[in-house]
């Protein structure tokens, strides 16, 4: 279901519940039916990325090659992102960092080797804020304005991919992102590398749901991931996947 259905289905509940209460006399109290289930949907598909709900979400390839894609949020990080960069060059692994414009400052020289060695970089909102999905539309786009602005900065380049940060979609932040012509990019596959207990138990989750086509969802904040990802990159290998970035596995532009 997407809202614009969801909206149409809830304005036709109620009115249909107006004309028993005319004509037959029940109680406006069965409103609270369709107002309850018109909640949970739009907190769902805020929620999930993947739902489609208020806009399409790019979270997977639908193929039958064994090409993978992976991303990784929050950076740039001073300490977990070259290592990162260290561990996709040993396995000539191709990835998407989506980064924070907050994070950008005094990490810039991680940018451009992010830039430089063929990965591609996409927005992921300046300050990540815990109150960052009840911003205006305006203030969206000034969030992925000044995110963008530092990326153009220090690599000369407008970039064209965006990621909600915690993977939240609202009405205002869809209206800014197409404003400012950007591609909402979410994933199929979530490592949970922030809240797991060790990296094998990131591995296991990761490796149990690959399939052709998936995107996968890392942070480079934390040595468990950077352990995580050798064991998938491995995995991937053993299993004939090839690793590629997201604008190759979903054929789009990263730039423009």
């Amino acid at each position: 279901m997407t809202f614009k259905s969801t909206r149409t289905s809830f304005i036709i509940a109620i009115s249909l519940i107006a004309l028993l209460h005319t004509f037959f006399g029940i109680g406006l109290v069965w409103l609270l039916l369709p107002i309850t289930l018109f909640l949970l949907l739009i907190l769902y598909g805020s929620a999930s990325i993947q739902a489609n709900f208020f806009a399409p979400a790019l979270c997977c390839a639908d193929i039958l090659d064994k090409y993978i894609a992976l991303s990784f949020d929050d950076g740039p990080n001073q300490e977990y992102t070259p290592q990162v960069l260290s561990t996709l060059a040993q396995y000539d692994a191709l990835a998407t960092f989506f980064v924070i414009g907050k994070n950008i400052a005094g990490n810039e020289s991680i940018l451009k080797q992010i830039d430089t060695e063929g990965h591609s970089i996409g927005n992921h909102s300046y300050s990540h804020s815990f109150f960052v999905d009840f911003k205006s539309v305006q203030g969206f786009k000034h969030e992925l304005q000044q995110t963008e602005d530092s990326v153009f900065n220090v690599i000369g380049k407008r970039m064209r991919l965006f990621r909600p940060p915690y993977g939240v979609i609202t009405p205002h932040l869809v209206q800014a992102a197409k404003a400012l012509n950007y591609t909402i990019v979410g994933w199929n596959i979530r490592s949970f590398d922030t809240t797991a207990n060790s990296a094998q138990a990131i591995a296991q989750r990761v490796q149990s749901q690959i399939k052709p086509g998936a995107i996968i969802l890392f942070h480079d904040t934390s040595v468990k991931t950077i352990q995580a990802l050798k064991q998938t990159l491995d995995f991937a290998k053993d299993n004939g996947y090839k690793v590629i970035s997201i604008e190759q596995l979903l054929k789009i532009n990263a730039y423009g």
